[in-house]
C-alpha cells in the first residue's frame, strides 16, 4: 500500500486541482493500491492534523476548476522554527502527523515560501516532492509555473477591455498587475495587449521619462495611453533607498497604491486625466486555460512516476520544453526574476513601448 499526503501552500491560482487530478490519476492507473490523504489548508492542517483520506471521484471533474479543493493558507518560512502561541513545535508537529499518516511521501504544491519548508521538511528526513505553483512565475529552476499563464491571459483581457473605453477618452488608463517582487505578468500581459508603457519592479522608473513618452504619444495624435503597472513598480529614488527606509516610506504613503502615486504625478506634470485600475484577485481566480490543463497534467504525472521511483527531494520543473527535475536544495530561497536586458523587453522596447527608464 503506498500513501501520499497533497497540500496546496500560499495564495491559490489557476490549476492547482488539475495538478493534484495529474498526481492521482498517474499513481492510480500504474498501481490501484494507493491511499491519498488530502492535508487542509496548507501547512496548517499539517501542523494541526487536519487531513483526510481521498477516493477516486474527489479528482474526476476538477481539471477545468480553479481554487483549491483542499484550501490552502499562509505560513510564512521565517516563522516555520517559531513555536506558535500554545508553544507548540511546528515543525515537529508535521512530522509526526507525516508519521502518524504513515505517508510515503508528501507532494506540495506551492510557490517560493512553501517550496523553502518543503526542502526544510526534505532535510528533516521526510520524502518530499514539490510542484511549481504560482501566478508570479518567479520560482527559480524552472521555466514556468502552472497558473502564469492562467493570469497572463486574465490580466490581458482587462487590459484588452479597457482599450475599448480608452479608445472613448482622451486619457492615460493605468492598469495595475499583480507582481510584487517579480514582473513576468505585468510584462507579458502588458505585450500581449499592448500596452504603451510597462513598469516592472526590476527596472526602476524615471517619472520625467513616462511624462515625456506620454507627451510624445499626444503630440502624435494618440487619443489615449495604457500604462500596465506591477504593484511592485518602484521609481530610482525609491530604488537608492535603504530596505528600511523604503519600508518606511511605503508604510506612510498617502496612496492606496503605487498606481495612485504614478498617476497623480503624470497628472500634475502632464495635465492628462488619468484612470486607474486594479484587476486584483481576479487574476487568481476562474477556471485554468488550457495551456495551464496541458502543463498541470504533465507536471502532475511526473511526479507520480518520480514516486513510484522513490525520486524524492525535488520540484518537477519545466526548462526547454521537457518536464525535468531540480534539487529542492538548488531552488529554495531563490527568487526568478526578469532580466532587464531579457529578449522579451528588447522586443518590446524595438516597437515603441517604454519601460520609463
Amino acid at each position: 500500500m503506498l500513501k501520499i499526503g497533497l497540500l496546496t501552500s500560499g495564495g491559490d491560482c489557476q490549476a492547482l486541482n488539475a495538478t493534484m487530478r495529474g498526481v492521482a490519476k498517474a499513481l492510480y492507473k500504474a498501481i490501484g493500491d494507493v491511499e491519498i490523504y488530502g492535508i487542509e489548508d496548507g501547512y496548517k492542517g499539517l501542523v494541526y492534523g487536519n487531513y483526510h483520506k481521498m477516493k477516486p471521484r474527489d479528482f474526476s471533474g476538477i481539471l477545468n476548476m480553479g481554487g483549491t479543493i483542499l484550501g490552502t493558507s499562509r505560513m510564512p518560512f521565517k516563522q516555520m522554527r517559531m513555536p506558535d502561541e500554545n508553544g507548540l513545535d511546528k515543525v515537529q508537529a508535521m512530522k509526526d502527523n507525516y508519521h502518524k499518516m504513515d505517508l510515503d511521501c508528501l507532494v506540495v504544491l506551492g510557490g517560493n515560501g512553501s517550496q523553502k519548508t518543503a526542502n526544510l521538511l526534505s532535510e528533516e528526513g521526510l520524502n518530499v516532492i514539490g510542484l511549481p505553483k504560482t501566478i508570479d512565475n518567479d520560482l527559480w529552476g524552472t521555466d514556468i509555473t502552472f497558473g502564469f499563464q492562467s493570469a497572463v491571459d486574465v490580466a490581458t483581457q482587462v487590459i484588452d477591455n479597457i482599450h475599448t473605453t480608452a479608445s472613448s477618452h482622451s486619457r492615460v488608463f493605468i492598469v495595475e498587475i499583480m507582481g510584487h517582487k517579480v514582473g513576468w505578468l505585468p510584462l507579458y500581459a502588458g505585450v500581449a495587449s499592448g500596452a504603451d508603457i510597462i513598469l516592472l519592479p526590476e527596472i526602476p522608473y524615471d517619472i520625467d521619462s513616462i511624462c515625456d513618452a506620454l507627451k510624445a504619444r499626444e503630440k502624435a495624435g494618440k487619443r489615449f495611453s495604457i500604462l500596465a503597472v506591477a504593484e511592485g513598480a518602484i521609481s530610482k529614488e525609491d530604488a537608492a533607498l535603504s530596505k528600511k527606509e523604503y519600508k518606511e516610506k511605503v508604510k506612510n504613503r498617502k496612496y492606496p497604491s503605487i498606481s495612485y502615486e504614478i498617476g497623480d504625478r503624470i497628472f500634475k506634470e502632464t495635465g492628462q486625466e488619468v484612470r486607474i485600475t486594479i484587476p486584483g484577485h481576479t487574476q487568481r481566480g476562474g477556471a485554468p486555460d488550457p495551456y495551464d490543463r496541458v502543463l498541470a497534467t504533465r507536471f502532475g504525472a511526473a511526479a507520480g512516476k518520480m514516486i513510484l521511483n522513490k525520486e524524492f527531494g525535488y520540484l518537477v520543473a519545466m526548462q526547454n520544453n521537457q518536464v525535468t527535475k531540480v534539487p529542492l536544495s538548488e531552488i529554495a530561497g531563490k527568487l526568478k526574476t526578469v532580466d532587464p536586458n531579457c529578449e522579451v523587453i528588447q522586443a518590446a522596447k524595438a516597437i515603441g513601448i517604454s519601460f520609463g527608464d
